[in-house]
């Protein structure tokens, strides 16, 4: 067992700032399925840090203090079923940036820009 991750964390996790937490939590989970693992509030109820599990990884995302620009970012994500999941997400008010389309490389992805200007990219492996 490692010790220098906490258990359940992979290596690499996205750490995604935003401007409500708690509107991109009930995002993710509505578009992924996210399972909310930690939240710390500030005095003022803002959220500092929140984590989630989407499938094996740990997401991690916070408010930016001081009123600062949250920081946009792309991230990709691999899910079971790449038009359910795209479906879901612009039900949770994403905007399209793809729609899904098989790729010459095995994947089927599309592509979302969540309400609060971030990029996911989402894919499922064509068995070939």
């Amino acid at each position: 067992m490692s010790t220098h991750k906490p258990a359940g964390h992979n290596a690499v996790s996205p750490y995604l700032l935003v401007t409500d937490t708690r509107a991109m939590l009930a995002f993710l989970q509505a578009t992924f399925g996210a399972q909310e693992l930690y939240r710390k509030a500030r005095e003022d109820g803002s959220v500092m840090h929140a984590e989630v599990r989407i499938d094996d990884s740990v997401v991690m995302l916070g408010e930016r203090p001081d009123g600062r620009e949250p920081v946009r970012c792309s991230t990709h994500v691999y899910v079971p079923d790449v038009d359910a999941c795209y479906a879901a997400g612009l039900a949770a008010g994403a905007d399209s940036v793809s729609p899904p389309t098989d790729q010459p490389y095995g994947d089927r992805t599309a592509g979302l820009r969540d309400p609060q200007g971030h990029l996911w990219w989402i894919g499922t492996h064509l068995a070939r």
